[in-house]
């Protein structure tokens, strides 16, 4: 494989574990917040449901960009990916 076919499947893969990533983040979010915090928080306004759900998607994006930037920084430290990548936009680099 080429090296731009490596970068495709690399950004596919990475695309698919952010979104995963953030999918359960939600989840997990959405459970603390609606079942086990919900005897405690009191009120049971519309609004208040909403500001809890604007709070969890922001904590999800949150979650999910944190752990993505981890990960991402620690597979291309343990197993060099720069020399197998090659950047999409704009030029190569040169050594």
């Amino acid at each position: 494989m080429s090296k731009k076919s490596n970068t495709l499947w690399f950004i596919l893969g990475a695309t698919a574990f952010n979104v995963l990533t953030t999918l359960i983040a939600f989840f997990l979010l959405l459970y603390v917040f609606f079942i086990l915090l919900e005897p405690f928080i009191p009120g049971d306004s519309e609004a208040l449901g909403t500001i809890r759900i604007i709070i969890v998607i922001g904590g999800a994006i949150a979650i999910s960009f944190f752990l993505y930037k981890f990960i991402l920084k620690l597979i291309m430290k343990k197993y060099d990916l720069e020399q197998h990548l090659d950047p999409i936009f704009g030029p190569r680099r040169r050594k």
